[in-house]
């Protein structure tokens, strides 16, 4: 299991342009990529469910790759949550 976390710089939050990037970065992978905020999961290959994250300016996005190639997506994904 790898685990990586972002805070929210953009003052829009988690809109719809990175959510899109977000969930077409993870579909690539084999593993389970899962982004939590607050008390809120959602897989990341779900529109509807990172969006209700409700992830705003100054938020931390938790992240967690679990699978077969979880080391790679990991380090392939970083750069996508840099919102």
């Amino acid at each position: 299991m790898e685990r990586f976390q972002h805070v929210i710089a953009d003052a829009s939050g988690l809109h719809a342009r990175p959510v899109a990037q977000i969930a077409v970065a993870a579909r690539a992978w084999r593993s389970t990529v899962t982004v939590a905020c607050r008390e809120r999961t959602a897989s990341a290959t779900d529109l509807v469910g990172l969006m209700g994250l409700d992830a705003r300016c100054g938020d931390t996005l938790s992240v967690c790759v679990e699978g077969p190639d979880e080391h790679e997506a990991a380090e392939a994904l970083k750069p996508v949550f840099i919102i």
